[in-house]
């Protein structure tokens, strides 16, 4: 089974508040890059499923951030999904800045909206990651039995703060919520290291792969360092669309030790790869699509039209 952990959705870029052009345009691979900014990333609802049909389950991401101004509502998510429940899995987007809303919107999303996780991203949401109100959010989800994603790429802007998205902060809170499931995006790159030293330390703690594979020496040398350290079990696949598709990430992983023909540079074993792209990344995660949420979720939430 392959499960893409790290897909994105919007109706319109401005969703991503008001750094919007500068994201859609620093995270596009430069390859990539068209002249009409408008052009250059596509992640309606058609695109999002065209992408996904390669692989078994894909997982869409809420977003928010009253920080940045940004917000992919979980109730938009949570209707796609609810279209497409065999293929779809959603994420609710989280802002811990804001306490008292965040509890109320993790129930919300669970009970109503049908959510199996929750995302976070302190760097872009102007929060220390383990700062007392946010420990709190945890718990919560924690009770709840609901994985975070820890999203340490949300760094592409001039206001977003990169103190808080060092990877090392989330040991505090991987010690203290050992049951919790915790998945840091994108290897924490460019912190890649601090996330490998997670990974082996923590059995709670994971990371997905997702951002990397459009660099290909990056993620050679990321992937490299987490076969030496013995953990690229902990590994999940995530292909970042609408920035890249699961089909182009899928390729790029299996050609990744194309770098060491005629050198001496050491080479990742392919059943390590395969191992990544076709971990039971729900079971990993805890999540039990299965199951129901524990209230009727009201059909203006998830029945009507995107």
């Amino acid at each position: 089974m392959i499960i893409d952990c790290y897909t994105h959705i919007w109706e319109s870029p401005d969703q991503l508040g008001k750094v919007a052009s500068a994201a859609l345009r620093s995270l596009v691979p430069v390859s990539s890059r068209k002249p009409d900014k408008a052009d250059a990333v596509d992640a309606n609802v058609q695109s999002h499923l065209a992408a996904a049909e390669p692989v078994d389950k894909t997982i869409v991401l809420g977003f928010k951030s009253h920080y940045l101004e940004a917000d992919i509502p979980n109730a938009f998510v949570a209707r796609y999904v609810r279209q497409h429940p065999d293929k779809l899995i959603g994420f609710a987007g989280i802002d811990p800045s804001r306490f008292a809303e965040a509890i109320d919107e993790i129930t919300r999303a669970q009970d109503e909206l049908g959510m199996k996780g929750i995302r976070v991203a302190p760097a872009a949401q102007d929060f220390h990651p383990a700062n007392t109100e946010a420990m709190r959010v945890y718990a919560h989800a924690d009770e709840l039995n609901m994985p975070i994603m820890f999203d340490h790429g949300m760094h592409f802007s001039r206001e977003s703060k990169l103190e808080y998205a060092q990877p090392v902060w989330l040991d505090e809170i991987a010690r203290e919520f050992p049951n919790l499931r915790i998945l840091i995006a994108h290897m924490g790159h460019p912190w890649v290291n601090e996330t490998v030293v997670l990974l082996g330390k923590h059995d709670n703690v994971y990371a997905d792969i997702s951002g990397l594979l459009d660099q290909p020496f990056n993620a050679y040398t990321a992937l490299l360092s987490a076969y030496q350290q013995g953990v690229t079990h902990k590994l999940l696949f995530g292909s970042d669309f609408p920035y890249t598709s699961a089909t182009s990430c899928i390729e790029s992983l299996y050609s990744i030790n194309q770098f060491c023909q005629g050198t001496n540079l050491p080479t990742i074993p392919r059943e390590h790869l395969r191992t990544i792209v076709e971990c039971d990344a729900l079971a990993r995660l805890g999540i039990d699509t299965a199951d129901e949420p524990r209230a009727s979720r009201p059909a203006s939430l998830v029945d009507e039209d995107l």
